[in-house]
């Protein structure tokens, strides 16, 4: 391509074109070697020095120090780097790669989901022995929501057991990919010493006396390789053949086809989401980094070759966003983050025309103009100050108190709101509280700041218990934000189960009487409630009705007589809690002239309401959840009998594809702790989803349980 030819969508002043730019995401299973792959793309590129590691902390974008600890990635790191191949369609251009190093640990999927949101291709790793692994699927259906074009990169291809066919005839068959190799391994394990290039049919022999993989030579493919790498190529130029006619013609006719004519149907294929390219190496041991960064460039879109975004106004009417720095401008705000140097910082993908430091932008949602204030360009927890990002720009800024994740960015005349990211629902809560009196306030702060950044996190007050909880997509998700509020915010909190919100209700009717009399000299207090109570349907609640007549209980005390009643609701008598599906009707009582009071009846009410829940047969009532697990077929027999020792009822059980689908009704009980679980009983391959359906009765073999647990609550209180 030639440099002079370039779109005149440009502005005059960027320094890499649109056309010259990538803006690619890392994504695998955990352990897959997303991090050391991303490492060793920056030293190559010549971000970096040293090549940093991540058994031993030293990586640029695992930064955090949960990371570093615990050797994981924790939140999508956004780094930029420069790299110009040697020959092809860009030979001797520099071209900008932005790339962002994503999670593999599902608890933190929202960090992959963004990532994919904003970018235009994704290099998905591979481990060579493992081939694809639970959470490969879980990232490859998200880069298939978002319609992202992709390589392969077969990691580890010097580990013990490395088989690196085997690897991509796992991607055709588990994940329906028309994944094909670029380049075929010389050697697997200790004898992994370089790559066959499909498409030049030459092969890079690496040096061995250089162990940052720098040196390698390219030279003929050794005698015992070529009738394999011959196959393959033919087996290329077959599968390219079907996106390419005139690669097509020449392939029917025997005619010899070109490296470029080779690498455009490739590119176009690859944005078309019909192929997959492959590719062998060893980031650990620095082999086939460098070829991988030349696939990148070679076959992944620019911002200019993907179909323009759609943005929605209020009219319900849509327009298309295409990438121009001289349009109205239009960005993405994906991602929020808490700097304890600068403060909140949003990360924004440009679409369309220039974001500047120092003027104001639109949000379509709050329908306020915010200034930025400074604008940066991210290296991992580094930053770089600039004055204009263009479009195809990944970019920070500082200012924008009123944005949260998904939010546009526009001009007031234009008013347009971006399709914002998904996120899954949380799927597991537990209690949180300050440790002491004085951090009730930062905790509060913190844990907003820290929903504000994870969509995934979300905080609610229980009214019944008083209890905030918190709630995630795992128990590493919800351990790490623990660890922040002590690291970051200063807040040591403890944290428990949340109470289970039981129920209580009767089986039969019956009648109660309360008398509330005090004789202390003077005047005295007096009040007498007889009610009748009965069971009610499920789901309406507690109603209480007055059918007193003749006066009996005069009129300014029937209120008083009613609130009594409801009061003795709130705190049933099997177990303490508060009483449903029941009617409590009015039908007698007295008054005193003198001693009467309102006070009186009110406590005559509540006398009277516990006598008759007594005398009714009351029982305990448990929130029963309304389950469905999807799952592959070969673990459907684990999780029906992991549901049934779970008490279980399985509603119904279909087949969509390879997927069981189980709908179950659980006791909410037995839920605590089951994402985890399920997880290990499926090697992370399943998914599941909860929400609140009815209540039950408790069984009479944990009633007690229950019972003597809530009496040690009140008796703590």
């Amino acid at each position: 391509m030639d440099p002079k030819n370039i779109s005149p969508v440009n502005s005059p002043k960027r320094k890499v074109p649109l056309e010259f730019t990538r803006n690619i995401g890392i994504a695998a299973h955990i352990d897959a070697g997303k991090t050391t792959t991303t490492e060793r793309i920056l030293y190559y590129t010549g971000v970096v020095h040293k090549i940093g590691e991540v058994h031993e902390g030293t990586t640029v974008t695992d930064w955090m120090e949960q990371e570093r600890e615990r050797g994981i990635t924790i939140t999508s790191a956004a780094i930029s780097c420069g790299w110009t191949t040697k020959e092809g369609l860009f030979a001797k251009i520099p071209q900008q790669i932005n790339l962002i190093d994503t999670p593999g640990h599902v608890d933190f999927t929202a960090e992959v989901e963004r990532s994919l949101r904003v970018l235009d291709g994704a290099v998905a790793v591979f481990c060579s022995v493992a081939g694809v692994q639970p959470q490969s699927e879980t990232v490859w259906r998200q880069m298939d929501k978002y319609q992202v074009p992709r390589l392969a990169f077969i990691n580890k291809m010097d580990r013990t057991g490395a088989d690196f066919l085997g690897a991509v005839e796992d991607i055709r068959k588990k994940l329906g990919g028309n994944a094909h190799p670029l380049f075929l391994n010389i050697g697997s394990a200790e004898e992994f010493r370089g790559l066959i290039d499909l498409v030049k049919m030459r092969a890079y022999i690496y040096d061995e006396s250089d162990p940052l993989g720098v040196a390698y030579q390219e030279a003929e493919i050794p005698e015992h390789w070529l009738e394999t790498a011959k196959q393959w190529r033919e087996s290329l130029l077959e599968a390219l053949a079907d996106f390419d006619d005139e690669l097509a013609m020449k392939f029917l006719e025997g005619a010899a086809v070109s490296p470029d004519e080779m690498r455009r149907a490739i590119r176009s294929a690859t944005i078309a989401l019909k192929f997959i390219g492959v590719i062998p190496g060893s980031a650990f041991k620095n082999k086939g980094v460098q070829m991988l960064l030349d696939a990148v460039v070679h076959y992944l879109p620019s911002p200019l070759d993907l179909p323009p975004m759609k943005a929605f106004r209020d009219d319900g009417s849509t327009v298309e966003v295409r990438p121009d720095d001289k349009g109205p401008l239009s960005a993405l705000g994906f991602k929020l983050m808490t700097d304890p140097y600068v403060g909140k910082l949003v990360f924004c993908r440009v679409y369309r025309g220039q974001l500047r430091k120092g003027e104001s932008f639109y949000n379509p949602r709050t329908r306020h103009t915010e200034r930025i204030s400074r604008l940066m360009v991210m290296k991992a927890d580094m930053r770089e100050d600039i004055d204009v990002a263009y479009a195809g720009d990944i970019c920070a800024i500082i200012g924008a108190k009123g944005v949260i994740t998904g939010d546009t960015l526009c001009e007031r005349s234009s008013d347009e709101a971006l399709e914002p990211p998904t996120f899954p629902n949380p799927v597991i809560s537990m209690s949180i509280e300050p440790k002491s009196k004085a951090d009730q306030e930062k905790l509060s702060l913190a844990l907003q700041r820290l929903a504000e950044e994870d969509p995934t996190f979300q905080v609610s007050s229980n009214q019944e218990t008083g209890q905030t909880i918190i709630a995630g997509m795992g128990e590493l998700h919800l351990d790490i934000i623990r660890d922040r509020l002590f690291r970051e915010f200063k807040v040591d909190a403890n944290a428990g189960r949340p109470q289970i919100a039981y129920r209580e209700t009767i089986t039969t009717p019956a009648d109660g009487e309360g008398k509330f009399i005090r004789q202390s000299g003077g005047r005295g207090q007096y009040g007498h409630v007889v009610v009748r109570i009965e069971p009610a349907e499920k789901g309406s609640g507690l109603e209480v009705i007055n059918e007193i007549v003749g006066g009996v209980i005069p009129k300014e005390y029937i209120k008083p007589s009613q609130e009594g009643i409801l009061e003795g609701a709130r705190n049933g008598v099997v177990a303490g809690y508060p009483v449903i599906d029941l009617k409590v009707r009015i039908i007698d009582g007295s008054f005193h002239e003198v001693d009467s009071s309102e006070l009186a009846f009110k406590m005559a009410g509540i006398f009277a309401f516990k006598d008759a829940m007594k005398k009714a047969i009351p029982i305990l009532l448990e929130p029963i959840m309304n389950v469905e697990v999807a799952a592959p077929e070969e673990y459907q027999g684990d999780i029906m009998g992991d549901l049934n020792r779970r008490r279980g009822q399985i509603q119904k059980m279909e087949m969509k594809g390879t997927l069981a689908n189980i709908d179950v009704l659980v006791p909410l009980e037995m839920m605590f702790g089951y994402a985890t679980d399920v997880r290990s009983l499926t090697k992370g391959r399943a998914n599941y989803s909860m929400e609140p359906s009815h209540f039950e009765q408790v069984p009479a073999s944990i009633l007690q349980r229950i019972i003597e647990a809530s009496t040690r609550t009140v008796a703590r209180s």
